[in-house]
């Protein structure tokens, strides 16, 4: 509970210091968001990924997550390029609209819902699902869609660059060979990691701002209804041909599959320019928002 109090004091540290005279609030911004993707993903990475244990039994839960964010660029893909949306709000809402909050809101969800026997689940979906996602597909989704005078030649080494994607390769060779991230490095890991949810709201409060126009467009709707309905009716109606309907495993699965967009992926998102003001709103009002629909998703699993 107190790291939750914590966190949601940054969101509004980051409202407040927006709006204070003077504040370099863009370099502000930079900073946070740098530090995110180039220390904080990294490290998480470097925490969890070589924990993963690769066999077949851990792919249908986890493909759940990756099931969702490839049917979110197909889907989106399409239609802005059919509807001209231009490529940063197309880009946006396939990364953030894509990935479902799996760790910050879905853990705590999760485990007040079903207790701690539900988070083995819940851990897997977020780290061999949301997490690689956002350190590798959202990376070339954010390449091909935020920077219009680029070619696609040049996506490779721009994802290559990219320093969490450097730490996702490594820690996935890790993984599979079981080498074990050293034990003195755990500590400082897991403090890095304790801040993201912090820092991430405070990225989320500087950027953040709401009025009657944004509620009003149609690409908050469309990202949101995505993400909190379509998505999980998707994972439910696909995955309960290969998992019990009554099993924990399943409500699980279609619980995290309707989480809130994903916090990193907006930051993400933000890093490559991709229509930072809707990114924001969907991952900052999304969390409320998502409150009617998870009990709504509950009570339908029984």
């Amino acid at each position: 509970m107190t790291g939750v109090i914590i966190a949601a004091g940054c969101l509004f540290l980051g409202l407040f210091l927006q709006k204070l005279p003077g504040f370099p609030t863009k370099t502000a911004s930079d900073w946070v968001q740098s530090y995110l993707i180039k220390i904080v993903l990294p490290a998480l990475a470097l925490l969890y990924i070589p924990e993963i244990k690769p066999t077949w039994g851990l792919l249908i839960p986890i493909s759940s997550a990756w099931l969702t964010f490839l049917l979110s660029w197909l889907i989106f893909g399409l239609l802005g390029k059919k509807l001209n949306w231009g490529k940063n709000t197309t880009g946006c809402l396939i990364i953030v609209a894509g990935l479902a909050n799996t760790s910050f809101l879905g853990f705590p969800v999760i485990e007040g819902l079903y207790g701690k026997v539900g988070l083995p689940t819940a851990l897997l979906i977020d780290q061999g699902g949301s997490f690689l996602i956002v350190s590798s597909l959202s990376i070339l989704v954010g390449s091909i869609y935020g920077n219009h005078s680029e070619s696609l030649a040049k996506v490779p080494l721009k994802i290559i660059k990219f320093p969490p994607f450097g730490f996702l390769v490594g820690t996935l060779l890790m993984s599979l060979f079981q080498v074990k991230t050293p034990e003195f490095l755990i500590p400082f890991l897991q403090l890095i990691g304790k801040t993201m949810p912090p820092m991430a709201l405070l990225a989320i409060g500087l950027k953040f701002s709401v009025d009657r126009d944004s509620l009003a467009s149609r690409f908050f709707w469309y990202g949101l209804g995505y993400r909190l309905i379509l998505a999980p009716a998707v994972v439910w109606l696909l995955y309960r041909n290969f998992i019990p309907t009554d099993s924990l495993d399943l409500k699980v699965t279609v619980m995290e599959s309707g989480m809130a967009p994903m916090i990193t992926g907006s930051i993400v998102a933000m890093q490559f320019g991709l229509n930072p003001k809707l990114a924001t709103l969907l991952s900052g009002l999304g969390m409320p928002i998502s409150a009617a629909s998870l009990v709504a998703w509950y009570y339908f699993l029984g």
